[in-house]
């Protein structure tokens, strides 16, 4: 479930209008319930505290995600594993907590999310020219790179320190080899670098504290890119994308994708990137939360499952599969 501020309250798709107290505990229970222990407790705690809900609610409305605060107390070196210790250390320095928050947004960079990509990119005519929309440091741009298991088949891809494991469900059309990607470019507002010990330190208090399988995938990752950088350019998706788009080789598919970033877009910027995207020489691949796009969910035969969150993965607006917001999943739609 993914969050767009309005004014001083926030709006949670699917759900209309909601307070903080309310966001932090629909966190806990949808998002972080079976995946962090820690921070499901986090999000019940702070979602029945009001001193410390006071002190969030100081924040612009987009600053006060619950993993901007957990990740800016990890950043900080502070607990998280108890409320209490934690509501204590927040209370004591709410004044570097409350500046890493205004200072940074979050940015995690899931290379698992390639696994859910891969099906899609593919099938397409080869080689690829990739464009990331909300790139983070890049590690997305690698699907080529990384090593995939899709439930119990034969490992897929180059031998390599990253290996990507994804459950699936449907007719997935697993590809016989990875994409042959010839350019790789990505847009941030604030591109991070895995080569700047900043960077990197802030990417890693992002993954959640119990998921040490996704620290190590991250950290394998980022050599992978230290070792060929891709091209990122800083700047508003909507300004920046069409001259990014000319600089792609055109002897190749040029490729535009982005996962869980429209939906920190206000509305009419939405509605401008989608207008965008339709003009552009490109195909488009988003995988976003199923209220993000209205054009794709109209087209949608069924409901994800209720009992987990899911993105919807969708080529130029038509929705192929329902996956996992770090790429643990593929459900696979009907043709």
């Amino acid at each position: 479930m993914l969050f767009v501020p309005r004014g001083g309250r926030i709006f949670v798709h699917g759900m209309g209008e909601t307070s903080t107290a309310e966001r932090y505990r629909k966190f806990g229970e949808m998002e972080a319930r079976g995946h962090s222990p820690s921070y499901e407790q986090l999000c019940m705690g702070v979602g029945a505290d009001d001193k410390l809900l006071a002190l969030v609610d100081t924040l612009p409305a987009a600053k006060r995600q619950p993993n901007l605060l957990f990740g800016a107390v990890r950043f900080l070196g502070g607990p998280v594993h108890d409320y209490e210790a934690f509501r204590i250390w927040v209370l004591e320095h709410w004044a570097e907590v409350s500046s890493e928050m205004l200072a940074r947004s979050t940015q995690t960079n899931e290379p698992g999310r390639c696994a859910t990509l891969l099906p899609l990119l593919a099938r397409l005519p080869q080689p690829l020219a990739l464009i990331e929309v909300g790139a983070s440091a890049g590690l997305c741009l690698f699907p080529d790179r990384y090593t995939y298991r899709f439930d119990d088949r034969p490992a897929l891809g180059p031998v390599g320190p990253v290996m990507l494991t994804c459950r699936t469900s449907g007719v997935v059309p697993i590809p016989q080899q990875v994409p042959s990607v010839v350019w790789r470019a990505g847009i941030d507002l604030n591109p991070l670098d895995v080569a700047d010990a900043d960077h990197l330190r802030w990417l890693e208090a992002l993954v959640w504290p119990e998921q040490q399988d996704r620290l190590v995938r991250l950290r394998a990752a980022t050599q992978i890119a230290r070792a060929e950088p891709p091209h990122l350019v800083q700047g508003d998706l909507n300004v920046t994308i069409a001259g990014l788009v000319g600089q792609a080789p055109p002897d190749a598919t040029l490729v535009v994708f982005h996962s869980a970033v429209l939906a920190y877009l206000p509305q009419d910027e939405r509605d401008r990137f989608v207008e965008t995207m339709r003009g552009l020489p490109a195909r488009w691949i988003s995988n976003e939360a199923p209220t993000v796009l209205p054009g794709v969910a109209a087209r949608l035969t069924r409901s994800p499952s209720t009992d987990r969150s899911a993105f919807v993965l969708a080529l130029d607006e038509e929705p192929v599969a329902f996956t996992g917001p770090h790429g643990q999943f593929l459900d696979w739609l009907p043709e």
